[in-house]
């Protein structure tokens, strides 16, 4: 497992990247991918299109979100969102496991399946965890939490820990969720994405370098 976050990842850049085709990645998810509630430009992955952008990253990305996905259905589209053109794969599922109470050790299974699909077709990955809510008692909590890195250590993927981590950093939950989220409070707004961008976006920079 290697556990990437802001602090010291340099910008990544290839040597010649203007001339070489972009890569291209897919970041399956559920509607926090999708963009659920926003404009599509205002999304996750537009938003992290132009911001890899910005750091001069040649890649492509596609929206592989489906808004209510839970890690059973990640695993049923895994091998068709695994096109020959995908170079990598972001996951980021886990989240409506864990609101529908699901036993971990389901959601567990699903991740490890789509995480060896990547493997056998050669593909990094970067598994971006999900913090469960305390709604479900603190065993469940340990149990969901404990998914993500575990996984990532399994197979050796690159590790992001949590995908509201920037939301939640913030400390002032009240006011995170008025002046981030949408009136729903499950879904960021265009300002909470750019956050979130901000804070994911250098570890999909590793992801790329890892590109063959």
């Amino acid at each position: 497992m290697r556990v990437v976050r802001n602090a010291g990842i340099a910008t990544f850049l290839s040597v010649g990247a203007a001339w070489a085709a972009p890569a291209t990645v897919a970041a399956l998810g559920d509607s926090l991918t999708q963009g659920f509630g926003l404009v599509p430009e205002d999304g996750f992955v537009p938003q992290l299109q132009r911001w890899l952008g910005m750091q001069g990253a040649n890649a492509e990305l596609i929206n592989a979100g489906v808004s209510g996905d839970t890690t059973a259905g990640g695993l049923s589209r895994i091998a068709w969102t695994l096109s020959d053109d995908v170079d990598a794969l972001i996951v980021a599922l886990g989240a409506n496991d864990m609101l529908r109470g699901i036993d971990p050790g389901v959601a567990r299974a699903n991740l490890d399946g789509i995480l060896a699909e990547a493997g056998r077709q050669g593909v990094p990955v970067l598994l971006i965890g999900m913090d469960a809510l305390p709604n479900y008692g603190p065993e469940y909590k340990a149990a969901f939490d404990a998914i993500y890195p575990e996984l990532a250590n399994r197979h050796g993927t690159l590790y992001h820990p949590d995908f509201l981590g920037a939301l939640a950093a913030l400390g002032d939950r009240a006011a995170a969720l008025e002046k981030y989220m949408q009136p729903d409070g499950m879904h960021p707004n265009r300002d909470g994405v750019m956050l979130i961008v901000a804070d994911i976006g250098p570890s999909v920079l590793e992801l790329l370098a890892e590109i063959d």
